[in-house]
């Protein structure tokens, strides 16, 4: 089997004849937009059939779109075939950035020992060979992020959700939830400018 990694949290499965994308499409974990790209989907969907499997919000923001029909609704739990492959939809929240935001459903995927857990450090029962373990967000530490791959304890572990780690990305994404949270006047200085006192 390989493991093809594409940007953020975005990765393909391929196995022979087998195929299978995770986040931002086939597989979804939840609606962010960094985990589901609806305009790419309904744009693919133009010129061949197109199948996700993602919780409920997903279904709904898809309706809007015109793609309610083609998306399976799925929750933590359920075990199902995608795309050729065994599927387990594991976990079911999102990790707590602040104040128990975001609040919002999130599936992680063991598909056939590979574990893709979105936006969580989720432990399943399910036996884990290759863990995509997440390097980087709002909500994310580095001690639970270890903490998560020891408990797991696979055979191997990949980072993803890591473009949060760029400037174009990080900043953007840091900066929002102080501006929104963080109780005070916030402000970026950018390289090379300043801040009057």
């Amino acid at each position: 089997m390989r493991l093809v990694k594409f940007t953020h949290a975005c990765v393909r499965l391929e196995d022979a004849e087998r195929r299978l994308l995770i986040d931002p499409d086939i597989l979804v974990t939840h609606e962010h937009d960094d985990h589901l790209d609806l305009e790419r989907v309904i744009e693919v969907s133009a010129s061949r059939p197109v199948r996700l499997y993602a919780p409920e919000p997903v279904r709904e923001l898809a309706e809007k779109g015109g793609l309610a029909a083609a998306v399976t609704v799925v929750a933590a739990g359920d075990e199902f075939r995608a795309g050729g492959f065994q599927v387990a939809a594991v976990g079911g929240e999102h990790a707590e950035i602040y104040d128990g935001l975001p609040g919002c459903v999130n599936l992680g995927y063991v598909v056939e020992g590979v574990y893709h857990p979105g936006d969580s450090y989720f432990v399943p029962r399910q036996r884990v060979t290759t863990l995509l373990v997440p390097a980087a967000a709002p909500w994310g530490r580095h001690r639970d992020a270890i903490d998560m791959t020891r408990a797991i304890a696979p055979e191997r572990a990949f980072p993803i959700h890591d473009r949060a780690l760029s400037a174009d990305v990080g900043y953007a994404n840091f900066d929002g939830w102080m501006e929104f949270k963080g109780a005070t006047e916030y402000r970026r200085i950018p390289v090379g400018d300043h801040a009057v006192l």
